[in-house]
């Protein structure tokens, strides 16, 4: 078990977390949005969207209790919003703002997961869908300097054969560069479908040398996430966090080298966990695991990359140095390259040894 140093709950003055680079590998597509994109896109559009949505993008984050009602209504509200996406301009916009979003946050690599599938019937089909978010892809990363890379995402709510044809569309276009294709997830609510019918699916990425990232661990325990572990072999676990109710689970998983992709506010907004201190981000990294924060859907839960490492210092205790670490490891589980993973460790590094604005050794812009 590895132990953190603390910090005090609030900290007054600290290193500036905007300055802090670090990786993105748990956003959705449409979840990326922000709440003015998709009010404007609504109006342009003359669709109204649904009261509950509206609350919620007004400023009143999605709170549900984690059973079969509050899920259901998160995705209606989730359908809701994907179905202002009608067009290539709008699938377009939805990437470059979202790269420009962690930009503004410190990000310096986004692993962007979208299923073509829902955008297919307006774009042609989904091969011109997965197209134009890679060109796109590749053109934000030039544009805003973070690199976007894509993440092909299946459904358990379709069929084990889609899942296959998306792996297949994502063999075609593997490419770790900007704008390439570096994924293969499986989303949506983990209680339906059987995980072993999607190892197929599971086995043509791999064999693609595709990241295998499904979502496992959330909405059920550390049973579902093992299964997830035995029949998928992911190389990160989107989520996971009830993994570590299973000591000797989390003891395999971490020994495995399997990433957890943690998001914090997505949790507590769900109801998995009635509060932020109950997320187990300490526990996690505690016991050695590699940690990428990430935001999940910002539209809907309120909050992007940049709160989930507020939290981490004001909600959970972490003090600098393991903050660097949480960065690190989001560095190191992403797809980058080699020499661009160097540049934004020894970046974590500069930005860990700047001095601290609390000792007095000079003046940093913090947050509170």
């Amino acid at each position: 078990m590895r132990e953190l140093s603390s910090a005090p709950r609030v900290a007054l003055v600290a290193r500036d977390l905007r300055l802090l680079p670090k990786a993105h590998l748990h956003l959705h597509f449409t979840g990326s949005m922000s709440p003015d994109t998709l009010t404007e896109l609504a109006a342009d559009q003359g669709m109204r969207l649904p009261e509950t949505l509206r609350e919620t993008v007004a400023g009143d984050p999605l709170r549900l209790p984690a059973n079969e009602r509050g899920w259901f209504r998160f995705q209606r509200m989730y359908d809701a919003a994907r179905a202002v996406v009608r067009s290539e301009a709008t699938m377009r916009r939805i990437v470059r703002e979202a790269a420009a979003a962690d930009a503004a946050e410190g990000s310096r690599r986004l692993e962007l997961q979208v299923d073509p599938t829902s955008y297919a019937p307006f774009v042609g089909g989904i091969t011109p869908a997965l197209e134009i978010i890679t060109d796109e892809a590749a053109s934000a990363s030039a544009a805003t300097g973070v690199e976007v890379g894509i993440i092909v995402a299946c459904s358990r709510m379709r069929h084990p054969l889609e899942a296959r044809t998306l792996a297949r569309l994502a063999a075609r276009h593997a490419d770790d560069g900007p704008g390439g294709v570096m994924g293969f997830g499986l989303s949506n609510d983990e209680r339906r479908g059987e995980t072993s019918d999607f190892a197929a699916a599971f086995h043509i990425a791999a064999r693609a040398d595709l990241a295998l990232v499904p979502h496992g661990g959330e909405l059920l325990g550390p049973g579902h996430a093992a299964q997830v572990v035995a029949h998928l072999h992911p190389d990160r676990l989107g989520h996971g966090v009830r993994v570590g109710e299973d000591p000797a689970l989390l003891e395999r998983v971490v020994a495995d080298g399997i990433a957890f992709e943690v998001c914090p506010a997505s949790n507590v907004s769900l109801g998995v966990y009635a509060t932020p201190e109950q997320v187990p981000l300490r526990r996690l990294a505690e016991a050695g695991a590699t940690i990428a924060l990430g935001a999940d859907d910002p539209l809907l839960f309120g909050s992007r990359l940049l709160a989930q490492y507020e939290a981490a210092r004001s909600v959970h205790g972490f003090a600098d140095d393991a903050l660097a670490d949480l960065a690190r490891g989001s560095i190191r589980a992403s797809r980058a390259g080699a020499g661009s993973k160097a540049t934004m460790l020894a970046d974590v590094d500069r930005w860990l040894a700047a001095p601290d604005p609390g000792s007095g050794a000079g003046e940093h812009p913090g947050t509170a």
